[in-house]
């Protein structure tokens, strides 16, 4: 059985998944659609970045766009309980012997960068500064009226060891894709806040990165999105849906952006926060596992992702195929 019991008891402790750091190649076509499009809020604009954040938040950042000469996605960055804690990780990755340093980030305090056993990057802080959520301010509502970051997922070569790494640090189960009867892990879905995920694995040549969710208030978010990218010039920015997921019951919209950084909008999954809750067992090849209305992902959505810099991909360990859309 590929699953085990929660670990109550981590060795440090995650609170959330707080933000990505990416690379784009032209900022002015990265603020255009993020911020004028999607209607994320520029917290602060410099040179060679853009810090952007949701209407909900009250920290400095949950994106960050860096100028690069390619797309890739630099580290996904959790918050962490307190100062402490970023000590007791640092001891962790020097048992297991896995790279880390503290690294200077903008609007942050300590931070401290490391990779998982597959390569993936991760960094985790205490502190950011803090800035006044817009909750309530619904005249700065525009676009998607996105209010905050809910998640990323990453492609695995290998679901079950990136399963294994991030249960020991605490996070639990919700849902899984199993690829047969011995349940071998094809994806997963793992939490610290309790709703569905602050991280998922999807089987596929990696370490990659395939996308970042962020949370809307409501469907006709959604479906308003669709109407404002189809007439403001982002029609092919749109990948996949809308629908709704069988596998976290969440509405969904799949964008990708000008460098083809994938960005889902998400909204109306569930509470997980029960520590006897029971994950959930899909079948790889169950057609409402993809989307409850039985329409299957395209191609690109198993295939393109964005790369982690210096990062080699590996094809995956496990041989599995999920239905996809014959277009």
């Amino acid at each position: 059985m590929p699953l085990r019991p929660p670990n109550f008891s981590p060795p440090f402790h995650i609170v959330r998944v707080a933000y990505v750091d990416s690379f784009v190649t032209d900022l002015a076509l990265s603020k255009a659609f993020w911020v004028d499009a999607l209607g994320f809020v520029l917290t602060e604009e410099r040179a060679d970045a853009l810090y952007l954040r949701g209407l909900e938040e009250r920290l400095h950042h949950s994106v960050v766009l860096r100028k690069g000469a390619a797309p890739a996605v630099a580290a996904i960055g959790f918050k962490v309980f307190g100062e402490d804690d970023l000590d007791r990780a640092a001891r962790f990755c020097a048992e297991r012997g896995l790279p880390h340093r503290f690294v200077e980030k903008p609007a942050q305090g300590r931070t401290l960068a490391f990779e998982d056993p597959l390569g993936t990057p991760v960094e985790l802080f205490a502190s950011m500064a803090a800035v006044p959520s817009l909750l309530r301010q619904y005249g700065a509502y525009r676009g998607a009226a996105v209010q905050r970051i809910d998640h990323v997922n990453c492609f695995s070569p290998d679901v079950q060891a990136s399963y294994d790494f991030f249960t020991e640090l605490g996070f639990r189960t919700t849902e899984y894709a199993a690829a047969d009867q011995a349940d071998r892990l094809w994806s997963v879905w793992l939490h610290r806040k309790g709703n569905v995920h602050d991280i998922a694995f999807t089987n596929g040549r990696g370490p990659r990165f395939h996308h970042v969710g962020m949370w809307v208030s409501a469907v006709t978010d959604i479906i308003r999105t669709c109407d404002v990218l189809a007439t403001t010039g982002w029609l092919a920015s749109m990948e996949r849906g809308p629908g709704r997921h069988g596998l976290s019951n969440a509405f969904f919209l799949y964008l990708r952006d000008p460098d083809g950084h994938r960005v889902e909008l998400f909204t109306c999954d569930y509470l997980t926060i029960d520590p006897d809750h029971e994950p959930t067992r899909w079948d790889l090849r169950d057609p409402q596992r993809q989307t409850l209305w039985g329409m299957p992902a395209p191609r690109s959505w198993f295939e393109e992702g964005s790369h982690f810099p210096g990062v080699a991909v590996r094809e995956s360990t496990l041989d599995a195929q999920p239905i996809v859309a014959p277009w």
